[in-house]
C-alpha cells in the first residue's frame, strides 16, 4: 500500500529557511505524472505549491517564485520529493502535504485530487 511521509516542518521567523522532505513507500514517483507539494491554511482552501514530473519539469505558483525549490531523488528502495523554502513569510503557514498526482492537468494546474496519493502533512509555521 502505498503511502507518503512527510517531515521537516516547524517553526520560524519571516526570512527563515525550512527544507520539507516526502518519503514515499510502496511506491514509486515514476509511476505518476507528477508528485508535488500543497498547503492548506487555517480557513482556507488548499492551494498547489509546486509539482515535478519524472523527467524534472517543475511548476510552481507565483507566491513562492524563486523563493521555493523542488526536486526528487530516487533511491534503491524509496523515492523522496524535497521542498526547499527560503525566504519565508508568515503568509506561507500552513500545513503542506505532498502528493503523487495521477492526472498530467492536474499538475500542470497544481491541483490535487481525492484520487491521489496524500501524506498525513507537516506544519510549517513563519512568524513576523
Amino acid at each position: 500500500q502505498a503511502q507518503l511521509v512527510e517531515s521537516g516542518g516547524g517553526s520560524v521567523l519571516a526570512g527563515g529557511s525550512l527544507r520539507l522532505s516526502c518519503v514515499a513507500s510502496g511506491y514509486t514517483y515514476g509511476t505518476s505524472q507528477c508528485a508535488g507539494w500543497f498547503r492548506q491554511a487555517p480557513g482556507k482552501e488548499r492551494e498547489g505549491v509546486a509539482v515535478i514530473d519524472p523527467a524534472g519539469y517543475t511548476r510552481f505558483r507565483d507566491s513562492v517564485k524563486g523563493r521555493f525549490t523542488i526536486s526528487k531523488d530516487k533511491g534503491q528502495v524509496k523515492d523522496t520529493v524535497y521542498l526547499q523554502m527560503n525566504s519565508l513569510k508568515p503568509e506561507d503557514t500552513a500545513m503542506y502535504y505532498c502528493a503523487a498526482i495521477q492526472s498530467a492537468s492536474r499538475c500542470e494546474t497544481l491541483r490535487g485530487s481525492d484520487l491521489d496519493a496524500w501524506g498525513q502533512g507537516t506544519m510549517v509555521t513563519v512568524s513576523s
